[in-house]
């Protein structure tokens, strides 16, 4: 979050210096993005990666105009996802492109888990998405399929594979910065990411945008009864809030 903000402050800086000649720069091929958010728990497909707990989380990407991108993610997670990892980092490669109001985007998805003793807990998994305008509603479909690794082992077989998929509709308010997403998913994994159970999850998200903040509430349940070393049940339902910058 740091290095974030002083990331911000360094380019408002620089881009308030520089007037005098951006107009003759060329346009560049690539372009840069990111983004850093605070939420009121991490959920991944619908179970909590934070114990119902804060979580900090960040992106950066930088993309091509011919549609290949590059991107990180990272968020904060609970000791018990990963053997007592408490950071997940996501990899990602991919290709997006658009015609006649539809986005087809898929790539490969790596998730890494620094400190998990050891263990070897990290894995690959593609994805692909399709998604449609249709005036003020959006309609995705899309699911990530990972094959069997040693990585996502549960019980006493060596290794599983799997496949999620997902439906999503959303609309916006016109003029107003509001958007409404609504969200179902369905797992057919059974390894230590899924807790060892195929499930479903759903969930219903308002979100507010001014400028480069964002603001959300959702609420999210899942069919799955999954309980930590504690008391929680982290597939149980829940509202959490989110707030982001973007740049």
């Amino acid at each position: 979050m740091r290095t974030t903000f002083v990331g911000l402050s360094l380019f408002a800086i620089v881009a308030a210096a520089a007037p005098a000649f951006a107009e003759d720069a060329p346009a560049s091929d690539f372009t840069l993005s990111g983004g850093a958010t605070m939420v009121s728990d991490y959920r991944f497909r619908g179970i909590s990666q934070t114990n119902k707990r804060f979580a900090i989380q960040g992106t950066f990407t930088i993309s091509h105009k011919s549609g290949f991108y590059l991107s990180t993610w990272g968020s904060s997670i609970d000791d018990y996802v990963a053997n007592g990892s408490d950071q997940e980092i996501d990899l990602i490669g991919g290709y997006k492109t658009t015609f006649d109001g539809t986005t087809v985007d898929g790539g490969v998805l790596y998730y890494y888990y620094p400190g998990s003793g050891g263990i070897n807990t990290d894995f690959f998994e593609p994805y692909l998405s399709v998604s449609h305008t249709f005036g003020p509603v959006g309609v995705k479909v899309g699911g990530n399929f990972a094959w069997k690794q040693h990585a996502l082992s549960y019980g006493p077989k060596k290794s599983e594979g799997g496949a999620y998929v997902y439906g999503e509709l959303s609309t916006a308010i016109p003029n107003t910065g509001f958007t409404l997403t609504g969200h179902a998913g369905h797992s057919f994994e059974k390894n230590y990411i899924t807790f060892g159970e195929k499930y479903s999850d759903v969930s219903v998200t308002a979100a507010y945008t001014w400028k480069n903040l964002t603001a959300s509430v959702a609420y999210v349940d899942t069919t799955r009864a999954t309980f930590t070393s504690g008391t929680r049940n982290v597939g149980s339902s829940g509202v959490v809030g989110a707030i982001g910058v973007a740049f």
